[in-house]
């Protein structure tokens, strides 16, 4: 039998704080998801000004990158690389913003970043990813 570390909701709770944190930090609006392993929703923060859309986009974006094991941006990088056929992979999103959440070296979830530009997603998402440590 194996045994692995769960999120629990103390650490979405850090999770959400710490990418809202860098959020704020650069006056971005976005929408933060965190996503367990299996990629369930277990928190969401839309902050006042982000499109309604963006909590749909960040949901998938945290819950391709828990599925994958790996960033969305790896998967935006295949497409635009020439793999287009990726696209039409099932459940998953290839755009950037979506980490990994690893404790003792397994993935436990996932960040997903939503509502600025991709890289400011991605570094919204890292943010909140570090405070899994």
């Amino acid at each position: 039998m194996h045994s692995k570390p769960v999120i629990g909701q103390t650490e979405v709770a850090r999770l959400l704080a710490a990418a809202r944190q860098e959020a704020l930090t650069h006056q971005w609006n976005v929408t933060i998801a965190v996503v367990d392993d299996g990629g369930h929703p277990l928190g969401l923060e839309r902050m006042d000004g982000c499109a309604a859309a963006s909590a749909y986009i960040a949901v998938e974006k945290a819950r391709s990158s828990a599925l994958g094991r790996k960033e969305t941006r790896d998967y935006e990088q295949m497409v635009n690389g020439g793999r287009t056929a990726f696209v039409t992979a099932p459940l998953l999103t290839c755009l950037e913003g979506g980490v990994p959440l690893r404790v003792d070296g397994q993935v436990v979830g996932a960040i997903g970043v939503s509502g600025v530009k991709p890289e400011q997603d991605a570094q919204v998402a890292k943010a909140g990813a570090a405070a899994i440590t």
